[in-house]
């Protein structure tokens, strides 16, 4: 009894330093941001597009960053989830007891874990064999690619959540697999479902390796598919190689917006999941 209390008391002291350590992670890297970046933050950055020397200190904004990060991830969110999910729904209906899901599933465990620029030089040759050059649609196929396996896990996980007696209840009534899964598994599984998408999100949004080639940068706002799309993670990383301290801070300011954009996003996906978990039967 008291080598299990000891026991016990060894793994709670290792649970409770590990959340202690990742908490002072988080704090640190927040607090070095708001400490470096807020006092370079103003409507400036936020309103206008980099001017004539915006790298060696001059006027100017990081609005086309801004708005090209939200292009380049919220079009490769949309792709992707129009492709994650129906492969989620056949790996639980269709696939579940045969050995094609567990290929899949390893499949997408072993994509997740790739590097993203391995992401990115894989879609610039795709690029390169359809004749595009470095623009909005090439940042979002790479940014597709590096999210899909994200996503389609994170759904799949979600969908094994829904409580199984309602698909039974369902196939009861005569329903089909895929009226079950779009009228009944989805709609369960929708707090899961958004959950997944907002990680896959925050990973395109911060990643700066799969763009590098294939959206390339721009000091205007997007207004093509075909056109080069400027992102905040290669804003910051351009105004941190300069050797002028006010661009240095910029970039710290750059990062904290792009924090803001991750956290308000978060903020308001919970808050409309809260009120959807309304309706999940557990």
């Amino acid at each position: 009894m008291k080598a299990t209390k000891v026991e016990e008391k060894i793994f709670l002291t290792i649970m409770i330093c590990s959340t202690v350590f990742v908490l002072s992670c988080l704090i640190l890297i927040l607090a070095t941001v708001i400490w470096r970046g807020l006092p370079a933050l103003n409507l400036s950055m936020l309103l206008q597009t980099p001017k004539g020397g915006f790298y060696l200190g001059k006027e100017g904004g990081i609005l086309n960053a801004i708005m090209g990060s939200l292009f380049l991830a919220g079009g490769a969110t949309a792709l992707a989830m129009a492709i994650s999910l129906p492969i989620a729904l056949f790996l639980h209906f269709y696939a579940k007891r045969s050995w094609h899901g567990g290929v899949v599933r390893l499949a997408l465990d072993v994509l997740w874990g790739i590097p993203s620029i391995v992401y990115g030089a894989f879609a610039f040759i795709l690029m390169l064999w359809l004749g595009l050059r470095a623009s909005l649609l090439g940042g979002i196929i790479a940014l597709t690619f590096l999210e899909l396996p994200i996503m389609t896990r994170g759904m799949d996980e979600a969908i094994n959540m829904v409580h199984p007696l309602l698909k039974e209840s369902s196939y009861s009534l005569g329903a089909t697999r895929l009226e079950t899964a779009l009228k009944i598994v989805v709609r369960q599984a929708i707090p899961g479902l958004l959950t997944s998408s907002l990680l896959a999100f925050g990973r395109g949004i911060g990643d700066a390796a799969s763009v590098l080639f294939t959206a390339g940068f721009t000091d205007h706002l997007p207004t093509s598919l075909f056109k080069p799309a400027a992102s905040l993670p290669l804003a910051i990383f351009f105004q941190l190689s300069t050797p002028f301290p006010a661009v240095q801070n910029r970039a710290y300011a750059s990062a904290l917006i792009l924090t803001g954009i991750v956290l308000g996003l978060s903020i308001m996906s919970r808050r409309i999941a809260g009120r959807l978990t309304e309706h999940v039967i557990r």
